[in-house]
């Protein structure tokens, strides 16, 4: 199954206009826009907090390591 033809856009477009009407269709796109735009926030602000997350693991780890190190010498 490979991309659609021209013609079968166009048809799938002209139902689109149909049910929505030419009106809606501009309203649809930007909240679909919008959508978009929220979702790729929120991803990026997940990935700073794992981020922030992995730093303090990280520091709490060699904290431990600094301080068995110190009780064992």
């Amino acid at each position: 199954m490979g991309m659609p033809s021209m013609p079968e856009l166009l048809i799938v477009l002209a139902i689109v206009v149909l049910l929505f009407g030419a009106k809606k269709i501009p309203d649809l796109a930007k909240g679909m826009g919008r959508g978009i735009k929220d979702f790729k926030k929120a991803i990026k602000e997940d990935e700073e907090e794992t981020k922030e997350i992995a730093t303090k693991d990280e520091t709490t780890v060699e904290a431990k390591i600094e301080e068995k190190k110190s009780e064992n010498a």
